[in-house]
């Protein structure tokens, strides 16, 4: 062999070795995206993190080591990886600057699957729309209202606002107010109330029904009947309850009073407040 071609040969050699070695660094890389990946998954599973945020945690922490495996084979072959590093970098926070709201979305959605706020199916009153929980994605969430109408609402909104889980306990409190005549007396009130809650259908016995006695109102005695139910019977509860202490407060012959106004002239002449009540009466 003449020296050009040992010259070759010894050149050809060191470059041989190092593509050897940078097929085995992305071979060794490959396997361990594939394992980092599936220990991610099963951990996040085994927390019982959302399916959603499970997939896109073991996707990204794959991405990480590939990258990671690639920049060390750049290396293998002498290629400074500084600089890609810089342009990388810089790449990113551009990208971040311009998606800057969806990255927030995006940050909403991962501890709305985090934590569980509200779960699929719940009802749930936030970010001024009221609906039940349809789909809680990564960026958006979807929403039912009662008269079928699908909401999309950013996960920045609802995140970074009140959340009101509606349906969150298995039981609610119905609350039914009524006025009653003055006239009324206060015991046999009580007890038409009592009698009502103690029979309608529905109510749960614990906690037990309340009849309160809320205030002596301008026009009426204000009462407040209180039951607890279970949630999904709430609104049917509440008009049957609704309901019968009307038709109970009739049959004992106590009166529901409609607002009244008492007007009293003082230093008025006599044919003027004549006037006035002959218009009041109609006549």
């Amino acid at each position: 062999m003449n020296a050009v071609g040992s010259l070759e040969l010894a050149r050809l050699v060191p470059f041989a070795l190092s593509l050897l070695g940078a097929i085995v660094l992305l071979a060794v890389t490959a396997v361990a995206a594939r394992w980092v990946n599936r220990l991610t998954r099963r951990a996040l599973e085994h927390a019982h993190v959302d399916p959603t945020l499970t997939r896109f945690a073991a996707n990204l922490a794959r991405y990480g080591v590939l990258v990671l495996g690639v920049l060390a084979v750049l290396g293998t072959f002498g290629i400074s990886v500084t600089g890609f590093a810089a342009i990388l970098a810089a790449g990113a926070f551009a990208i971040g600057l311009a998606l800057q709201g969806t990255l927030g979305h995006f940050a909403a959605g991962a501890m709305l699957l985090i934590f569980r706020p509200f779960r699929v199916g719940d009802f749930v009153a936030v970010a001024g729309v009221a609906g039940k929980v349809v789909e809680i994605d990564l960026f958006t969430s979807q929403f039912d209202t009662p008269d079928n109408r699908r909401l999309v609402v950013p996960n920045g909104a609802i995140f970074g606002s009140t959340i009101e889980n509606i349906t969150f306990h298995p039981t609610r409190r119905v609350e039914v107010e009524v006025g009653t005549d003055y006239g009324a007396d206060l015991r046999a009130t009580r007890a038409v109330l009592e009698q009502v809650v103690a029979g309608a259908e529905g109510v749960l016995t614990d906690p037990a029904p309340q009849v309160y006695l809320k205030e002596l109102g301008d026009n009426s005695i204000d009462w407040v009947v209180r039951v607890w139910v279970l949630t999904p019977d709430f609104w049917a509860v509440r008009e049957r309850v609704t309901q019968q202490v009307k038709e109970a407060l009739d049959q004992a012959g106590i009166g529901i009073p409609f607002p009244q106004l008492d007007v009293h002239f003082d230093d008025v002449p006599a044919p003027v407040a004549r006037r006035v009540e002959v218009e009041a009466s109609g006549s």
